[in-house]
């Protein structure tokens, strides 16, 4: 028996059909799989079972010969879920953010980024796809301020974000939704109110003297949590106490609630069931309808291809190619993003 958990969560297209001829192979040989996964299209090619899980409780399981994915994330959340993404065509103002010839190290100090030039327009979602471990890290913990410009300089309209802070940043017009939302997201230890003002904890109405407003910190947690549909027992329970989904729609809620003019997304549904998803990608395309620019940042080709009007593809630090995520297809895109160059389209990769 061969259990795999997530195992597709960092290949390319081309890696995911490698790996379905392998599993096929050792199901021909005899062998039973157990492929644990959130992505319906992959469930779907790779099982002739599929079991479904909601809350720790088994919902059911059917054939996967006599299912879809309409059916499976309707068990999988216990309502309709609209999968396929409707937007309507971008209306682009203004550049927003912008990167000039961006250098970064890694941890290990390490060149990461190499030369990054990029645009954010108003009223446009701008995707970043890349192998992980290829610079995407390194890319948002620029733009936030948690790691530093070796050389370069960016910009949110006219002024310079190079030498400002993270809280400078965000009081300017930066919002972020982390990769990792346990971590740089939350404080799991805090109150869900504690943690709703995050990053807005320093200025009045929340702040008061040397303390806080209990009652404006309680009355904002409260509004954040219904209206971003955050399922609680209540805003005095810790984050830790929350589901994976729900921590989420707090920090997606919270970054929103801001007005940002940009939103950095890195990884913004990793994890997250097809409702927490759902949910999450209407609200990015909320922010771009607002005349907002986004810059999401995804593992995810389903994902970036729904929702992004322009593809940036990231390899080894380099943006090496762009591409309409309208007429790209995700074999194209897989093979960008391990250095390849499409021949004939006008698209060059590394």
């Amino acid at each position: 028996m061969l259990i795999l958990d997530e195992p597709t969560a960092v290949l390319t297209p081309q890696e995911v059909e490698e790996l379905k001829e392998i599993t096929d192979n050792l199901a021909d040989q005899g062998k039973t799989i157990i492929f644990i996964t959130h992505k319906l299209k992959e469930v779907m090619a790779m099982s002739q079972r599929i079991t479904v899980i909601r809350a720790g409780k088994v919902v059911g399981t059917v054939a996967t010969s006599s299912t879809d994915p309409v059916e499976l994330a309707r068990m999988m959340v216990g309502r309709d879920v609209v999968l396929k993404v409707d937007k309507e065509p971008a209306k682009t103002g203004s550049v927003i953010l912008r990167l000039d010839d961006v250098w970064a190290e890694d941890d290990r100090r390490l060149p990461a980024l190499r030369g990054i030039n990029l645009e954010v327009k108003a009223g446009e979602i701008v995707g970043i796809a890349g192998v992980d471990g290829n610079g995407q890290k390194e890319l948002g913990e620029v733009l936030v301020g948690v790691r530093q410009v070796s050389r370069g300089q960016i910009y949110l309209r006219q002024q310079e974000l190079t030498e400002l802070d993270v809280r400078e940043r965000k009081d300017i017009g930066l919002g972020h939704v982390p990769e990792d939302r346990q971590r740089r997201g939350m404080i799991l230890d805090f109150s869900l109110a504690e943690n709703a003002i995050l990053g807005k904890h320093h200025r009045p109405p929340f702040k008061k003297g040397i303390a806080y407003d209990v009652a404006a910190v309680t009355g904002y947690g409260e509004q954040l949590l219904a209206t971003y549909d955050v399922r609680a027992a209540g805003v005095e329970a810790t984050g830790r106490s929350l589901s994976g989904g729900n921590q989420q729609k707090l920090v997606v809620g919270r970054e929103l609630d801001s007005n940002p003019e940009v939103m950095i997304a890195a990884q913004p549904t990793r994890g997250l069931d097809v409702g927490a998803i759902e949910f999450v990608h209407r609200r990015l395309l909320e922010q771009r309808a607002a005349g907002k620019g986004v810059l999401l940042i995804s593992l995810e080709l389903d994902e970036l291809l729904s929702l992004s009007d322009r593809i940036l593809v990231i390899y080894e630090g380099q943006l090496v190619a762009e591409v309409d995520p309208k007429t790209v297809t995700e074999e194209q895109l897989g093979f960008l993003m391990t250095g390849g160059q499409l021949e004939g389209t006008g698209v060059q990769g590394a």
